[in-house]
């Protein structure tokens, strides 16, 4: 760090560390006696690639006539935990040349420590290290001074020195200063000559002192002596002790613009610098495992030596304040932060370059032409790579671009299927388009009139009563579009499993036009004086898959969701719910209303066939301006004791609603109360459509509730509530439970009244056992037609006496092979086989008469 800079920069565990001394705000009438050392934790951010504050610190000192300034900071080892902390040298200048020192530890808190203090009668300005413990030393007038927070006091090493080149830590010599001072002559006796002679042609030398023990060392196991008088600054790749001989890898810079590599006190490399006055170096081992040497210029330029073959300048940048190194992103390897100089913007981290000279290169604000590769190899490396990256870049175009395309063929047949479909329900005639028209290849020779046509191959397109469709509405109803299409009596009792799907009947070239439906059934009985709801999805988890003959084309691939069912007294009323916000977004569109459904044949009293059809119940119109002005909202009004909505409206709201059942028993007093409730507090009003069920016209959350309560006894009863979601079933319940006596019991029930399951298990018991049985003889009379049984057919050894055959030998043999015949016909009777349809024809039978029991056992165990 350059020393008297009012803002420093720390790399920490792949942070940067930004200090600052500020004044703190000034206050009006008070002396301005603070000074703030503030510190700011800033991360990357690899999504947004900006530098953000994680968190920050400050540290007040008390700075009346001082002049307070940041010396240096680095990272060191505390020696009370062993823990690398960073660490900031303050000073304070007083007015009678009494300088006082700080040295400040930051913890992870952000908590800034005083490890100690010291002062001195001048200012340290020449080679100032911070090592393990925390330590302090430095040169002045030619010799070593340094500190410690264990002993707390300047101490003086015994040596004359002209500059200090690195310091660090060495086994079994603990910190290590390596220096330059004037040649001591004559050498030591363990010396050799050559290292004599450079000294004496030199006049100066290098040498090490361990701190710890007061220890010299030797300097040509770093450098040979001649270096010493243009070498500027050392860093220590490497150093061990092998066979008690102390071997170092390091690298050099000169004044000479040099970067010189040594190895075991010899050089092995040299590199001449683009720029002059080398002042650091330090390295960065990347993730392809490459060493980097960044040396920094003292005119803030910085340039990146590479050592692999040879020693070559990689690259090199111009104006930088700051060069850190760090693994800034992540990546678990160790990356270079460039942190320019921008007069124009007073963020400190507004313009920097975090990069490995590899795969990792992230720049912000940075002007490229002060960033080019040095070496002219490196160049032509570069331009052979950009080559090779435009190459796959192409060849990821085209695959793209292959893709799209394929996307765009498949997003075209479907919906070519879909208009195929509105065609062929509307009985048009739909023409499909040719491979060449699609831009295909035809894998089969195209003929102008098939033989068959598409309406006679598709089920679709069954044959129905021409008038089956008494009414077909729509409601709004919130966020919900209701749709109803009243059927006639004679259709709907030949039909099974019927549904509604809705189909968007504009040319959308970017959306499928099937409108996806949800799931509900909801019955009212024949009177409408009780009401019953069930759910598509109120079902047991399957056992195993059913067998159905007719299920290869199922349309629920086509619609994932079927639509909901209301059956109201013969009416035959089946009701389509979906989203309507989607289809506003269209502002006007035209829907498709289809029918599905199972046609139902009675055969031999207990089997029965059915086939799918699809038919064509009308089309609706929605406009945002028809929503808009009410047309298709429901209307329920107050008519004296009535409501007056519709059957239409009524079935809407049920349609939208969600559906609970409570039993509530009391056991001690009658349930007067709720009838009251409901009338009074809750001010409903019957249905004049059906009576037993009643509208809530109560402001708020709980308008628009229908409740139906039906009375089995005084003391018991069934309270349903179709309400809009959860929260207003909380305020209905919570209103109810402070009329109602506190012995009463409220209980969900989950899948409707017991005696009506336990009646609807009996009649599937029952079902289940006739099919059972009728599908048996079917295959007894199937069987015998195809059996033949002995040679002599229809005789039996009942036929003739027994005692007769058994009077003469010739009897007792004739009686033997009968016997013999008829046990092998038993035995062939038991092992009967019959045809595949015939075999899955009985199969699907059982099946669904299984279903339909087990289904009834599972809601059984569930109420």
């Amino acid at each position: 760090m350059l020393l008297g800079e009012q803002e420093q920069f720390l790399s920490y565990n792949g942070e940067v560390l930004i200090f600052q001394l500020s004044k703190p705000k000034h206050v009006e009438g008070a002396a301005d006696k603070t000074m703030n050392l503030c510190v700011r934790r800033m991360v990357f951010n690899r999504d947004t690639k900006l530098f953000v504050q994680k968190s920050s610190g400050v540290f007040s000192m008390r700075a009346s006539h001082l002049k307070i300034e940041i010396i240096c900071c680095s990272c060191t080892t505390d020696s009370r935990t062993g823990i690398i902390l960073p660490c900031v040298l303050m000073k304070k200048k007083k007015q009678n040349n009494v300088v006082k020192y700080l040295l400040l530890l930051l913890h992870s808190s952000n908590q800034f420590e005083q490890s100690f203090h010291f002062k001195l009668d001048y200012e340290m300005k020449e080679d100032i290290r911070l090592f393990t413990g925390p330590s302090v030393l430095w040169r002045h007038a030619n010799k070593l001074f340094y500190i410690s927070c264990d002993t707390c006091t300047v101490l003086s090493a015994p040596v004359q020195l002209s500059s200090v080149v690195w310091t660090g830590e060495i086994e079994d010599e603990g910190t290590v200063v390596l220096g330059i001072r004037t040649a001591c002559l004559p050498g030591s006796e363990d010396e050799d000559e050559s290292s004599t002679s450079d000294r004496a042609i030199w006049g100066s030398e290098f040498f090490g002192y361990a701190i710890e023990t007061q220890k010299m060392l030797t300097g040509t196991c770093f450098m040979p002596h001649a270096y010493s008088r243009v070498v500027s600054s050392v860093y220590v790749c490497k150093k061990e002790i092998l066979k008690k001989q102390l071997r170092i890898s390091l690298v050099a810079i000169t004044h000479k613009n040099q970067l010189i590599w040594f190895q075991d006190g010899l050089p092995k490399g040299v590199c001449e610098l683009p720029y002059e006055k080398p002042c650091s170096v330090k390295t960065a081992v990347t993730s392809s495992n490459d060493l980097l040497f960044i040396v920094s210029f003292a005119s803030g330029n910085i340039c990146v030596v590479q050592r692999r073959d040879s020693l070559q300048v990689a690259s090199k940048w111009q104006k930088v304040k700051s060069v850190l190194v760090d693994d800034f992103i992540g990546s678990g390897s160790e990356q270079l932060l460039l942190l320019f100089k921008d007069d124009c913007n007073t963020d400190m981290l507004s313009t920097f370059k975090i990069t490995d000279l590899g795969e990792v290169n992230y720049a912000r604000g940075i002007n490229y032409k002060h960033d080019v590769p040095a070496a002219e190899g490196l160049q032509e490396n570069s331009l052979l790579t950009v080559q090779a990256l435009e190459t796959r870049l192409q060849a990821g175009c085209t695959s793209v671009r292959e893709l799209q395309q394929h996307l765009g063929l498949k997003k075209r047949v479907i919906l070519e299927s879909c208009r195929a479909l509105i065609d062929l329900v509307e009985e048009r005639t739909h023409i499909l388009p040719t491979a060449k028209e699609e831009g295909l290849v035809s894998l089969w020779d195209d003929v102008e009139n098939p033989p068959h046509s598409l309406s006679k191959e598709t089920p679709l397109a069954s044959k129905v009563p021409e008038h089956f469709v008494e009414k077909l509405w729509q409601r709004v109803v919130g966020d919900s579009l209701v749709v109803g299409v009243k059927l006639t009596g004679s259709f709907y009792l030949s039909m099974s499993d019927v549904s509604l799907s809705l189909v968007m009947d504009q040319g959308f070239s970017s959306i499928s036009p099937i409108i996806e439906c949800r799931n509900k059934i909801i019955k009212l009985n024949k009177a409408g004086s009780a009401l019953a709801v069930s759910s598509c999805q109120i079902e047991p988890p399957p056992k195993k898959i059913k067998l159905d003959l007719h299920r290869k084309n199922d349309l629920k691939k086509e619609f994932p969701k079927r639509c909901s069912r209301i059956q109201l007294d013969g009416a035959k009323t089946v009701i389509a719910v979906t989203s309507l916000s989607p289809l506003l977004a269209f502002h006007r569109v035209c829907c498709i209303v289809l029918l599905h459904a199972k046609k139902q044949k009675h055969r031999n009293n207990s089997l029965q066939e059915s086939k799918k059809i699809t038919v064509l119940c009308g089309k609706i119109l929605l406009s945002l301006e028809d929503i808009s002005n009410g047309k298709h909202s429901v209307k329920m009004l107050r008519d004296n004791s009535y409501c007056t909505g519709s059957m239409e409206d009524i079935l809407a709201v049920l349609a939208v609603s969600v559906r609970f059942s409570f039993q509530i028993v009391s056991s001690d007093c009658t349930l007067t109360p709720v009838n009251s409730w409901l009338m009074g507090e809750m001010e409903c009003t019957p249905f004049k459509e059906c009576h037993d069920n009643i509208f809530c016209h109560k402001a708020g959350n709980v308008y628009g509730t229908v409740f139906n309560w039906t009375l089995k006894n005084p003391f018991e009863g069934v309270l349903t509530l179709f309400c809009r979601n959860l929260t207003v079933l909380f305020q209905c319940l919570h209103s109810l439970t402070r009329v109602l006596p506190p012995s009463c019991d409220v209980k969900l029930l989950r899948s409707g009244s017991k005696g009506v399951l336990t009646e609807q298990l009996a009649l599937a018991l029952e079902k289940e056992m006739l099919t059972s049985r009728g599908s048996f003889f079917s295959k007894e009379s199937t069987a015998e037609n195809s059996l033949t049984w002995g040679k002599e057919p229809g005789k039996k050894i009942g036929d003739a006496p027994v005692a007769s055959l058994l009077d003469s030998e010739e009897g007792v043999q004739q009686f033997r092979k009968k016997l013999q015949n008829e046990r092998e016909e038993s035995v062939l009777s038991m092992n009967r086989t019959m045809s595949g349809p015939l075999y899955r024809e009985i199969s699907l039978k059982i099946a669904e008469a299984q279903l339909s029991s087990d289904m009834i056992v599972w809601r059984l165990s569930k109420s």
